[in-house]
């Protein structure tokens, strides 16, 4: 007997999107250590490799050769998830992020060219033991993953303005698993989704104006980077009736969306730099409605397909960032930021699977000459309580999630 599995599709739906732990929606606030550090303040400042990816324009700061690696490591401290019968801290603690770039001056040219590696959004959330409504303990997670690799330019064409682009190459993947072991219920069956992803191109431009030698200005922006996510498998748990596995699983609807930054920079003295930034994020264009689609499966007790259309409706975002950096001596320089953004997601659309509940971020760090050449960047990124209650048509009225961590980050840098 052929089942619609309802219950199921609803649940799929709702756990679409997942944990980024970042405030920009999946975006992390900033990329590389300085941009971090300076709470993603980086639009009028950006000066190392990670420009391809915050103001291609800053490209044209580097003169000679730049290489930047950077790793951080996410310990989150209270990602949970609590219902009448749940109050649930995610098994995965740590998250590991990585990346780094490349940058040359061109020879006879006022212009600087590279190419680098991003981790532009977070791993997921999983949790092994929830306890479900059918009566069992089972597991709910869901694993998501963006990252970018973006050779760009950045041009000098007056002295006091630049201007650069860059194209980025970005590959997303999701896995999911809900309920898979719990028995069949009505119109309930568990799931496992496997193997979905995306290749997909966007491009970033952007300027950067020199008023005086105090204020310079910035801008960027980014077009808007479609994710559908095809090629994956699926498997449904049946229970007598068996398990239905299906060979082709589509999930679209994801993006990264367009965005608009602005920001200014303020050298009042010689050894402090300040620097502001405002981000416009079009959420609402880029996450509306998830499509799921199964199909192509050898159980004749399961539907041949199944789709469903799940409503998320994300707002737009505006993201504040201010950031600034005190030379301390000839070797040492000191960074503080600070980002907030309000949750885009709507409040009954919550999920301890969704990303960006986090809305405020505070940074501290350091950078610290080792030579001539080479610099260590180190700091810690606070990601700040937040929590939301909300109605959930499985877990029940005044479900919570809660969400609070903390990331350590590194960078090695040579210029030369």
């Amino acid at each position: 007997m052929k089942r619609n599995h309802t219950i199921a599709l609803i649940l799929c739906g709702l756990s679409m999107t997942t944990q980024s732990h970042a405030t920009n929606g999946f975006n992390l606030i900033g990329y590389g250590a300085e941009s971090t550090l300076m709470g993603g303040a980086d639009t009028a400042v950006a000066r190392d490799t990670s420009a391809l990816n915050t103001n291609p324009a800053g490209l044209a700061q580097i003169k000679g050769k730049m290489f930047d690696a950077y790793g951080s490591m996410l310990r989150t401290t209270d990602l949970a998830h609590k219902d009448a019968r749940n109050d649930q801290h995610a098994d995965n603690r740590y998250v590991f992020l990585a990346g780094g770039g490349y940058a040359q001056q061109l020879e006879n040219s006022p212009c600087t060219a590279g190419i680098g590696f991003f981790s532009q959004g977070g791993a997921g959330a999983v949790f092994k033991h929830i306890k479900t409504p059918f009566g069992t303990d089972d597991e709910m997670s869901s694993l998501f993953a963006i990252a970018k690799i973006t050779p760009g330019i950045g041009c000098q064409v007056t002295d006091n303005l630049s201007i650069g682009g860059s194209v980025s190459l970005t590959y997303a993947s999701i896995e999911q698993k809900f309920f898979y072991h719990t028995p069949p219920a009505g119109s309930f069956a568990g799931f496992e989704n496997k193997g979905a992803d995306t290749i997909r191109l966007g491009f970033k431009l952007g300027a950067q104006y020199k008023l005086n030698e105090q204020w310079t200005l910035g801008t960027s922006y980014t077009e808007k980077t479609e994710l559908p996510l095809t090629g994956g498998t699926a498997k449904f748990n049946f229970g007598a009736s068996g398990i239905a596995k299906y060979d082709n699983l589509s999930i679209k609807g994801f993006a990264l969306p367009r965005e608009v930054a602005v920001g200014a920079a303020f050298k009042p003295n010689p050894d402090l730099l300040l620097s502001a930034k405002i981000n416009w994020l079009n959420w609402a264009d880029a996450i509306n409605d998830i499509t799921t689609t199964w199909t192509e499966t050898s159980n004749t007790s399961a539907s041949a397909s199944m789709v469903s259309v799940n409503q998320q409706d994300w707002h737009n975002q505006i993201v504040y960032a201010l950031g600034a950096a005190y030379t301390y001596n000839d070797k040492t320089t000191l960074y503080a930021g600070y980002n907030y953004g309000k949750n885009p997601v709507p409040k009954n659309n919550s999920s301890a699977l969704l990303a960006a509940t986090l809305e405020q971020h505070v940074t501290l760090g350091f950078a610290r000459k080792l030579d001539e050449t080479w610099k260590l960047t180190s700091g810690i990124e606070f990601l700040l309580p937040k929590k939301v209650t909300y109605d959930s048509p499985l877990f029940g009225n005044n479900t919570e999630v809660r969400n609070e961590g903390f990331f350590l980050h590194l960078m090695l840098s040579k210029q030369w």
